[in-house]
């Protein structure tokens, strides 16, 4: 189960899935800024000699991509959604959760009933994909039934870091 974020002990990034922020903005953006340091310090150190360090998620990246597509998205500045103890939807943002396929994510862009979620998505869906861009995920924007959009992500090009076993 993930914590709140901000709460005391280990950082996970917000998903969408989780209760509402109540902590600290400021700590909280630190922690955010900190952990995408150490991402960037993974990409770097894990990176092959043809210049692609950085460019493309790590293998740690691929093997967690709710994890990793959810930081990139909340180091970007953008919002996510929320629920309450009873899995009700409170706060209208960006939710993050496993593709069908392995190393991938979908993003979805949802809000508690008459929020105007729907009426935002294809705007907000495009604010993820270019963030997410911006670290190596690729992300298309699908139209699901019911009319809903949201975006398949997966990693760009290989991937930093020695060839799995």
């Amino acid at each position: 189960m993930s914590r709140e974020p901000g709460a005391e002990g280990a950082f996970e990034a917000a998903t969408g899935d989780g209760p509402p922020f109540t902590g600290n903005a400021e700590q909280r953006s630190r922690e955010v800024r900190s952990a995408l340091d150490g991402l960037r310090q993974i990409r770097r150190l894990t990176g092959g000699p043809d210049g692609a360090a950085g460019a493309v998620p790590a293998l740690w990246e691929r093997r967690q991509p709710v994890r990793a597509v959810a930081l990139a998205l909340e180091a970007a500045g953008l919002t996510p959604s929320a629920v309450d103890s009873a899995g009700v939807r409170t706060a209208t943002g960006y939710r993050v959760r496993a593709g069908e396929r392995p190393a991938t994510a979908v993003v979805e862009w949802l809000g508690p009933p008459g929020s105007g979620a729907a009426r935002e998505e294809t705007g907000e869906l495009t604010a993820c994909a270019e963030a997410l861009g911006r670290l190596g995920w690729e992300a298309l924007l699908y139209k699901g039934p019911r009319g809903r959009r949201f975006l398949e992500v997966e990693p760009a090009g290989k991937p930093a870091g020695p060839a799995p076993s």
